[in-house]
């Protein structure tokens, strides 16, 4: 029955361009009608890391909900955690539009966005009145002409500290000129050490870092050195790729933007397995890129991920999906006699971290 719900609402949707159709799906959210049956997550898929209990390691990515708006209802779907965000201190618009892209053949999007949302004032107004429980981390950015966008991470994390399960510094969008530069050694240190003086003076809540799938072996090196050396939480691989490589012809592929969905996983996945090998197996990872499965989700696991997230494959396959994923999650689980989904993890590590790039 919900995969039939799931074609029928694609079709609906799919007839609508992206904006739209995904304004409408956070406003049904927001209605608090089921879209469908959650999954019920059970001992064998709770995960605890950064001092955080998951119900079950799936979560939804940033970008689907970045102004808050239904943290609630996207739980209900089936989710372990949902991050909101990408928020900046001040509201923006973000690029002109059309700047979302589907690209069915690939089951992939290409988005240009640019960090649009409402700024931090909304955004906090509508996480304090939450009633719910759940995990809920909250995607900090900085605003596109901002003088000082380093300040804009520490003022994020001054402000959502009281309210978020966890904060997740995102410098890898690829659709703010020059935001990926903080990932450069020099600027990375102080935008770590001036992230993790601000959360050491507001609240012990766990800092994680987003970062690009378009990095050499070199950035890698530099990112997990600066990592270690400030303490930082944990790890979040990746955000979007500008890469184009494995899309079939489409006539929106040569739109710019990041590409996010299937053509990610591979490159994702390694670039995931990469960094556990760098950052030893005590930091928390979050993998995401290219989920859109219970198996895609399960390698992600064997590649080194503690959480996985997904959004894009969402968009292709319905609201049903994150409950499809928990339940295999655990059919999986139970079969191979797993007292914890945890214990499958590095088990392919070798396998991915030896990829070439």
């Amino acid at each position: 029955m919900s995969g039939a719900f799931d074609r029928l609402g694609r079709h609906l949707l799919f007839a609508l361009d992206p904006e739209t159709a995904h304004g409408l799906s956070i406003a049904a959210l927001k209605s608090g009608v089921p879209l469908c049956s959650a999954a019920r997550s059970t001992g064998r898929l709770a995960t605890r890391i950064a001092g955080i209990d998951f119900p079950n390691p799936l979560g939804l990515a940033a970008g689907y909900d970045k102004n808050a708006e239904a943290p609630d209802g996207l739980l209900r779907l089936g989710f372990g955690f949902v991050e909101i965000g990408t928020v900046t201190p001040l509201p923006q618009s973000g690029n002109p539009r059309p700047r979302i892209f589907r690209l069915p053949r690939d089951g992939a999007v290409i988005n240009r966005l640019g960090f649009n949302n409402e700024g931090h004032e909304k955004a906090l107004a509508r996480l304090r009145r939450r009633r719910g429980g759940g995990v809920v981390g909250v995607n900090i950015g900085a605003n596109k002409d901002s003088a000082d966008r380093i300040a804009d991470y520490e003022l994020g994390v001054r402000r959502f500290a009281d309210v978020a399960s966890y904060l997740a510094v995102n410098i890898s969008s690829p659709n703010t000129p020059g935001l990926r530069d903080l990932q450069g050694r020099e600027m990375l240190a102080e935008l770590l050490s001036r992230v993790m003086a601000a959360r050491d003076a507001s609240a012990r809540i766990p800092v994680f870092l987003k970062i690009a799938p378009d990095l050499d072996e070199a950035g890698m090196d530099d990112i997990a050195a600066e990592l270690l050396d400030k303490k930082v939480d944990g790890l979040i691989v990746s955000n979007t790729t500008v890469s184009r490589h494995g899309i079939h012809d489409d006539p929106s592929a040569t739109e710019s933007g990041g590409l996010s969905g299937r053509p990610l996983f591979r490159r994702s996945t390694a670039i995931l397995a990469k960094m556990r090998r760098r950052v030893g197996p005590a930091m928390p990872i979050v993998g995401l890129g290219g989920v859109d499965s219970t198996e895609t989700a399960l390698e992600k696991i064997r590649a080194g991920a503690d959480l996985v997230q997904l959004y894009t494959g969402m968009v292709y396959a319905g609201p049903s999906l994150p409950g499809r994923i928990v339940c295999g999650m655990d059919r999986f689980a139970m079969s191979e006699g797993l007292k914890n989904l945890s214990e499958i993890r590095d088990s392919r590590l070798a396998h991915w971290a030896d990829q070439p790039l």
